[in-house]
């Protein structure tokens, strides 16, 4: 299942507005910000279909019935690019815990193509547990195979969900077609194209390089 949240009556689309446009990309921190935002504002619409169970809590007049999540995700990201992302979803699922990967493309030497690369993972277990992997660019949907492939070496979830704030539709279809039977997607807005370098278009540029500087 596909969630595309710029198909919504949203703020979130003042956020992916920002992200993209040119000018606004050079304040750094108001990228990272955005990011943030999207990541919060994804959070709070997955909330709405994970599982909860009714609780009481004591208030200083008396008893409340309330809802609460039944257990809370593990939040994973790609570094470096998801590390805003991540903090957004964080600020909503406040007790979950995280996993960090690392994550590259290795391009080969004269070519276009490229291989991913895995350099380094942190995980809690992950067996019977609900996933979430953020990344905010999902262009070829290699990176994001590649990552839940190595994830699983710390154990099988019981449920995965892919958060981005841009996708190709490209990328987003090859995703779905080998990640697990009802992974849920959480996508700000799906673009039509991609560069022969696998860049998103229209997209934002490089989301790592506006948000932490040009590496080298």
């Amino acid at each position: 299942m596909v969630h595309e949240l710029v198909r919504q009556q949203s703020v979130v689309n003042h956020f992916l507005a920002e992200l993209r446009d040119i000018e606004i990309q050079k304040d750094a921190m108001r990228f990272r910000r955005n990011l943030e935002r999207i990541g919060e504002a994804i959070a709070v619409e997955m909330s709405r279909v994970m599982e909860y169970r009714e609780e009481e809590v004591t208030t200083p007049l008396g008893m409340a019935q309330v809802m609460l999540l039944k257990e809370q995700p593990v939040l994973s990201t790609i570094l470096r690019a998801g590390l805003p992302m991540h903090q957004g979803m964080l600020n909503v699922f406040d007790r979950a815990e995280s996993a960090f990967v690392s994550a590259y493309r290795k391009h080969r030497k004269g070519e276009d193509g490229f291989d991913i690369e895995v350099e380094y993972l942190s995980s809690p277990t992950l067996d019977g547990r609900v996933l979430v992997i953020c990344d905010p660019m999902l262009a070829t949907g290699q990176s994001m195979l590649e990552v839940y492939r190595a994830m699983l070496r710390h154990g099988k979830p019981k449920a995965l969900h892919v958060a981005s704030a841009i996708a190709s539709k490209e990328g987003l279809e090859h995703a779905k077609l080998h990640l697990p039977a009802g992974t849920r997607f959480w996508i700000g807005a799906i673009d039509e194209e991609m560069t022969a370098q696998s860049y998103i278009v229209p997209g934002l540029g490089d989301a790592g390089d506006l948000a932490y500087g040009e590496k080298m």
